[in-house]
């Protein structure tokens, strides 16, 4: 695979489809973290479920960052 691609076989560019997928990325990592809170909290892990949901709201403050860059860019 070229590692040159700039939206050709996408038609979307390389920088824009990266904001999409590091978004998307932030917020499927923020769900699968919910079921390891879970389990944590099932197990009686403290620590751990706490890990886990320090990590979860990092993912979700990511998401929320690529989400206000992609706005502002589809709109400007």
């Amino acid at each position: 695979m070229s590692t040159t691609e700039t939206g050709h076989v996408t038609g979307t560019k390389d920088k824009d489809y990266n904001i999409l997928w590091f978004t998307e990325a932030c917020l499927d990592n923020a769900l699968r973290l919910e079921t390891f809170i879970q389990d944590a909290e099932r197990e009686g892990d403290r620590e751990l479920a706490e890990f886990f949901k320090k990590a979860q709201t990092d993912s979700r403050k990511g998401a929320e960052q690529g989400k206000r860059l992609l706005a502002s860019r589809l709109s400007g």
